[in-house]
C-alpha cells in the first residue's frame, strides 16, 4: 500500500524507478493481487500514468485491463478506472492538445499510436462485445467511460469496429438506448458515438433509423430549442444527415413517417433578425442541408417529387421563401436558403408556380425572381450568393416551359414595361455589362430559358436592342455575335475568356435543334469567317476552350442547316472546313471542350459550385448538350456529299414510310373505333334478342297453360255429362233425355277430336296425378300405421283407459264417415235442385198456359218436389252440425290422450337413457376390474377369472345333483 501511495503522491523513497519499471510493477500487482482493493489501487495508478507514459501503459497493461473488465464486473469503481485508462491510451485528442506546438511528425506518430492500440484491442471481437455489455451497466462511472472508449475506437478504426458491432446481437440497440438516458452527459456522448457509428455504413444507418432514431432525435431538437438550441442540436442534426444522406430507404421512411412536417417550425424566424449567434447560424445551416438532402437532384426522381409535394403541402416551402425575403438574415444563411429553395422547386410545376408568385416586401412589390436577378448581376454581391441565385434561376426554369415563356416574354417588344424592371431587362443588362462574371451568369441564365424549348428559341429572335442614338436597333442574336466578332471597344470587353465562353454557350444552346435560328445566324456575313479564323489559329492554352466552342457552334450550323441559304449550305460549309481548317484539325479542336479540366467538374451535379470566379466556365446543362452533339457533328463533318444524299434519300424514304405507317395507324384506329361501335351495337342487339326470346318463351308457356286449362275444362265437361244418369229425374220428358245424350255424344266427339299433343300432355298430367295419389296413399298408410302404433302403445301404457280410448277412436271414425256421407248427399241434392230449377225455368219460358191446365200441374209438381228437397236439406244440415260438435269433442279427447302419450314417451326415453348410462358405468367398472386383475396377475397373485368361477360353480352343482 505504501508503494501505491508513493506512486500516486510522487513521494521519493530511495532511488527513483523509471516509468517503464513502475508500470511493470503495477501490471504485476494487477495480475497477481488477490485483494480487490490492491487491484483497484494498481489500476488507479495506471490511469494516472496513462497520459504521460502512453506507449508503456498501452504495450504492458492493455491485456491486464481487459482481464479486469472480464473478471471484476461486480466492482464499478475498478471498471471505471480500467475503461478510463484504455481511453487515455487509445484517444488522440489529448495528444493533439499537448503536441499543438510540436512538429507534424510527432503528431503523426501520436495518431499512429492510437490506431495501433485500437487495432490490437479489436483483434478479438469479443472485446467489443464486452464493451457493449458494459453499456448496460447503469452506473455512471462505467457507462460514460465505455461510451467514450467506443467513440475513440470508431474514430481510429471505424470500418472494422462497425463490422463487429453490426454482427453483435443487439449491438446497435444497446447504443440506441443511450439516447434515452436521463443523464445529459451520457446522452450527448451517445450522440457523438452514433455519429461515428453511422458514417458510411448503410446497413447500420437502416438499423438505427428503424430503432425509432428519427422520433428521438426530433424530440431532443425540440426540447433543446430547435435552431436556438446549443451544441446538442448540432449533434442531432449531424446524426440525421448521416442517416439520410445517400440512403433512399431512410429517406422514404422519414417521409412516410410524417417527419418532414415536423421540420417546418425550425424555420419560423421572427421579425427581429439582429444578433444571430454563431451556434444558431450553424444549426440553421444544418437544418437547411437536411431539407436539401430530401430533395437532392441525385435522388430518384419519384422520391424527390414526393418530398417536394409534401414540403409544399405542409407550408415548408412557404416558410423558406419567408426567410428568403426577410431582412437581417446572415449572408451564409441567405445563400444556403436560396440553394434549398432551388432544389425544393426544381422540376416541380406546382412549386415553381408558387415561387413565381412570391413578391419581395418592397414598395412597390417586386417578384422574388427579379430581386434575386438584381443580386446576380450586381458585382458587389458575394460570389457564393451570385452562384446561388443563378442556381435558383436554373431550377426555376428546369422542365418549366411556362416559366421559360414568361421570362422570354419580358424581352419581347409588345410586353416591355418602361416603368418597371423585368427579368429580361436584368438579363440583357448583365449580358452586356463590363463585369465578365455578370456576362457569364446572364448568358447561362438566358440559355436555360431556351433549354429544350423550340418555341422560345424562335420567339427570342424577335428581340430588338437599341445600341446607341441614331443607329437602328439590332437583334439580340446579332448583338451577341457582334460582341464576339467586331473589333472596337466591344471586342476589348469580349476578349475576356469568361465572357466569350458564356456567349458561345448561349449561341450553341439557342441555335441547336432550331433551323430558323441557324439561318438567322448564318445570314450575318461576318459570323462564319470569324468562326473559321478562330478555329484555324494556333492560340495559347487559355484560348483552346474558345476554339472548341467555336468549332461546336460551326458544327451545329452544319448539322441543323436546312440549306435555305445558298452560300451556306451544308456542303459548302463542309468544303470551307476542309479547305480552311481541315477535318482532322476541326475534330481535334472540337475535342478541346470535353478535355478541359473544369468540364468534368461541371458535369457532376447541377449546382454551380466553383472555388473562384475565374473557374466559372461550364454549365451543367451545357455539358449534356456537348455530350449529345459531339458525336453527331463529327460524323456530319466526315460524311461526303454522296453519303449525305443517300442519307437524305433514306430519311425521305423513312419519312414516307412513317407517313404511310401513320396513315395506316389512323385507319386502324378508325376501324378499331368502328369495330368497337359495332361490338357495342351487337351487344345491345343480343341483349334485346335475349329479352325478346324470354318474352316469347313466357308467352308460349302462357299459351300452353291456357290450352291445357281449356282441354281440362273440356274433359271435365265431358265427364260430367257422362256421369249424370239418364233417369236421375223421373219426371223429365223423354226429349230431355235424348237431348242429354246428344250433348254427351257431341262433347265426346269433341274430346275425340283433340290434338295428339294435347292428349299426350293430358296423359302426362294424369300419370303425374296418379303418382301424387300413390304418394298420398303411402303417406296416409304411414299415418294410419302411426295411429295404430299410438293406439297400441296407449293401450299397453294405460290398460285401464285403453277401452275408452278405443271406443273414442271408433266413434270418431264413425262420425267422420257419417259426415262424409251426408256431405255427398247434400251435394247430390244441390245438383238435383239446380237441375229442377233449370227445368222449371225452361218450362216456364217455353210452355204457354193451356186450357186443360197440364203445364200448371207439372209446375206444381216441381214446386212440391223442391219444397220437399229443401226441407230434407235443412234436416241434413242440422244433423251435420250435431255431428261436427260430436267430432270436435272427440278431437279434444284425442288431443288430451295424445298429450298423455307424449309425457309417457318422454318418461320412457329418460328411463332408457338412465339404463344406457348404467350400462356404460358397468362396462367401465368391468374394464377397471379386468385391469386390476391383470395387475395382480403380473404381481404374481392368484386371481380367479369369472370363467373359472362359473366352471367351479357348475362343477359343484353337478356334484350336488349326483349326490341327490
Amino acid at each position: 500500500m505504501n508503494f501505491f501511495r508513493g506512486v500516486i503522491t510522487g513521494q521519493a523513497a530511495g532511488p527513483q524507478p523509471t516509468g517503464a519499471e513502475t508500470i511493470q510493477k503495477l501490471c504485476d500487482r494487477v495480475a497477481s493481487s488477490t485483494l480487490l482493493e490492491d487491484r483497484r489501487d494498481a489500476v488507479r495508478a495506471l490511469k494516472s500514468l496513462s497520459k504521460k507514459y502512453r506507449m508503456e501503459v498501452g504495450t504492458q497493461a492493455m491485456d491486464h485491463l481487459i482481464n479486469i473488465l472480464q473478471t471484476d464486473r461486480s466492482d464499478s469503481e475498478i471498471l471505471g478506472y480500467a475503461l478510463d485508462t484504455l481511453y487515455n491510451i487509445i484517444c488522440n485528442d489529448e495528444e493533439e492538445e499537448q503536441d499543438e506546438s510540436e512538429d507534424e511528425n510527432a503528431q503523426k506518430q501520436a495518431d499512429d499510436l492510437g490506431a495501433q492500440f485500437t487495432e490490437k484491442l479489436i483483434q478479438d471481437p469479443e472485446h467489443i462485445t464486452l464493451l457493449l455489455t458494459l453499456l448496460e451497466e447503469f452506473d455512471f462511472h462505467v457507462r460514460w467511460p465505455a461510451v467514450k472508449l467506443l467513440t475513440a475506437l470508431l474514430k481510429n478504426q471505424g470500418v472494422q469496429v462497425q463490422g463487429i458491432i453490426l454482427v453483435s446481437p443487439m449491438g446497435v440497440s444497446r447504443l440506441m438506448d443511450l439516447l434515452a438516458d436521463s443523464r445529459e452527459v451520457i446522452r450527448n456522448d451517445g450522440l457523438l458515438l452514433l455519429q461515428q457509428l453511422t458514417k458510411g455504413n448503410a446497413a447500420i444507418q437502416k438499423i438505427v433509423a428503424f430503432e425509432n432514431a428519427f422520433e428521438r432525435l426530433l424530440d431532443i431538437i425540440t426540447e433543446e430549442g430547435s435552431s436556438d438550441g446549443g451544441i446538442v442540436v448540432e449533434d442531432c442534426l449531424l446524426l440525421l444527415l448521416n442517416l439520410l444522406k445517400n440512403n433512399s430507404s431512410n429517406q422514404n421512411f422519414f417521409k412516410e413517417g410524417s417527419y418532414i412536417q415536423r421540420m417546418k417550425p425550425w424555420f419560423e424566424v421572427g421579425d427581429d433578425n439582429s444578433g444571430w449567434s454563431a451556434q444558431k447560424v450553424t444549426n440553421l445551416h444544418l437544418m437547411l442541408q437536411l431539407v436539401r438532402v430530401m430533395v437532392s437532384p441525385v435522388n430518384s426522381p419519384g422520391a424527390t417529387a414526393n418530398c417536394q409535394k409534401c414540403m409544399f403541402q405542409c407550408d415548408l416551402l412557404q416558410q423558406l421563401c419567408t426567410i428568403l425575403m426577410a431582412t437581417g438574415v446572415p449572408a451564409d444563411i441567405l445563400t444556403e436558403t436560396i440553394n434549398t429553395v432551388s432544389e425544393v422547386i426544381r422540376g416541380s410545376q406546382v412549386n415553381q408556380d408558387y415561387f413565381a408568385s412570391v413578391n419581395a416586401p418592397s414598395n412597390p412589390p417586386r417578384p422574388a425572381i427579379v430581386v434575386l436577378l438584381m443580386s446576380m448581376v450586381n458585382e458587389r454581391q458575394p460570389f457564393v450568393l451570385r452562384c446561388a441565385v443563378l442556381y435558383c434561376f436554373q431550377c426555376f426554369l428546369y422542365k418549366n416551359q411556362k416559366g421559360q415563356g414568361e421570362i422570354v416574354a419580358t424581352l419581347l417588344p409588345s410586353t416591355i414595361d418602361a416603368n418597371s424592371i423585368s427579368a429580361g431587362q436584368l438579363l440583357c443588362g448583365g449580358l452586356f455589362s463590363a463585369d465578365s462574371l455578370s456576362n457569364w451568369c446572364a448568358a447561362v441564365a438566358l440559355a436555360h430559358a431556351l433549354q429544350d424549348n423550340l418555341t422560345q428559341k424562335e420567339q427570342l429572335l424577335r428581340v430588338q436592342l437599341a445600341t446607341s442614338l441614331g443607329k437602328p436597333p439590332v437583334s439580340l442574336l446579332q448583338q451577341c455575335t457582334n460582341i464576339l466578332s467586331q473589333g472596337d471597344k466591344i471586342v476589348r470587353r469580349g476578349s475576356k475568356v469568361q465572357t466569350r465562353v458564356g456567349l458561345l454557350m448561349l449561341l450553341c444552346t439557342w441555335i441547336s435543334n432550331c433551323p430558323i435560328a441557324v439561318t438567322h445566324f448564318l445570314h450575318n456575313q461576318d459570323n462564319v469567317p470569324f468562326l473559321t479564323a478562330q478555329i484555324s489559329e494556333n492560340l495559347g492554352e487559355d484560348e483552346r476552350l474558345v476554339q472548341g466552342l467555336c468549332a461546336l457552334l460551326l458544327g451545329i450550323c452544319i448539322f441543323y442547316n436546312d440549306n435555305s441559304l445558298e452560300n451556306y449550305t451544308k456542303e459548302k460549309l463542309k468544303q470551307l472546313i476542309e479547305k480552311r481548317i481541315g477535318k482532322e484539325n476541326f475534330v481535334e479542336k472540337l475535342g478541346f471542350i470535353t478535355k478541359h479540366e473544369l468540364y468534368s467538374r461541371a458535369a457532376l451535379k447541377p449546382q454551380p459550385v466553383f472555388p473562384s470566379p475565374e473557374q466559372m466556365l461550364f454549365d451543367h446543362e451545357f455539358t449534356k448538350l456537348v455530350k449529345e452533339l459531339e458525336g453527331v457533328i463529327t460524323k456530319a463533318v466526315h460524311k461526303s456529299s454522296e453519303e449525305e444524299k443517300k442519307e437524305e434519300e433514306v430519311k425521305k424514304t423513312l419519312e414516307q414510310h412513317d407517313n404511310i405507317i401513320t396513315q395506316y395507324k389512323e385507319l386502324i384506329r378508325e376501324q378499331d373505333a368502328q369495330i368497337q361501335e359495332l361490338k357495342e351495337q351487337m351487344t345491345t342487339m343480343n341483349t334485346q334478342n335475349e329479352q325478346m326470346q324470354a318474352t316469347i318463351t313466357q308467352q308460349l308457356s302462357q299459351i300452353q297453360q291456357h290450352k291445357d286449362q281449356y282441354n281440362i275444362l273440356k274433359l271435365k265437361l265431358g265427364g260430367f255429362s257422362a256421369t249424370v244418369p239418364a233417369n236421375r229425374c223421373g219426371s223429365c220428358p223423354p226429349g230431355k233425355e235424348n237431348q242429354s245424350l246428344s250433348s254427351s255424344q257431341g262433347e265426346s266427339s269433341q274430346v275425340n277430336g283433340l290434338q295428339t299433343e294435347e292428349l299426350s300432355q293430358l296423359r302426362e298430367e294424369l300419370e303425374e296425378l296418379r303418382k301424387q295419389h300413390a304418394l298420398l296413399q303411402t303417406q296416409l298408410g304411414d299415418k294410419d300405421a302411426l295411429i295404430d302404433s299410438l293406439k297400441s302403445s296407449a293401450q299397453t301404457e294405460s290398460p285401464a283407459g285403453g277401452s275408452d280410448n278405443t271406443e273414442l277412436l271408433q266413434e270418431l271414425d264413425a262420425l267422420k264417415s257419417q259426415i262424409q256421407s251426408q256431405l255427398a248427399e247434400i251435394n247430390q241434392l244441390k245438383v238435383e235442385r239446380q237441375e229442377l230449377l233449370r227445368k222449371a225455368e225452361a218450362v216456364s219460358s217455353d210452355t204457354a198456359p193451356t186450357s186443360d191446365g197440364t203445364s200448371d200441374a207439372t209446375k206444381a209438381d216441381l214446386e212440391s218436389r223442391l219444397i220437399a228437397q229443401t226441407s230434407e236439406t235443412e234436416k241434413l244440415k242440422e244433423s251435420r252440425a250435431e255431428l261436427e260438435q260430436q267430432l270436435a269433442s272427440a278431437t279434444s279427447s284425442v288431443a288430451i290422450l295424445q298429450t298423455e302419450k307424449t309425457k309417457l314417451q318422454s318418461e320412457l326415453q329418460e328411463s332408457k337413457k338412465e339404463q344406457d348410462d348404467l350400462l356404460m358405468l358397468l362396462a367401465d367398472q368391468d374394464q377397471k376390474i379386468t385391469a386390476l386383475k391383470q395387475k395382480l396377475k403380473d404381481l404374481g397373485e392368484m386371481v380367479e377369472d369369472e370363467d373359472d368361477i362359473d366352471a367351479r360353480d357348475q362343477t359343484s352343482e353337478e356334484d350336488d345333483e349326483d349326490e341327490d
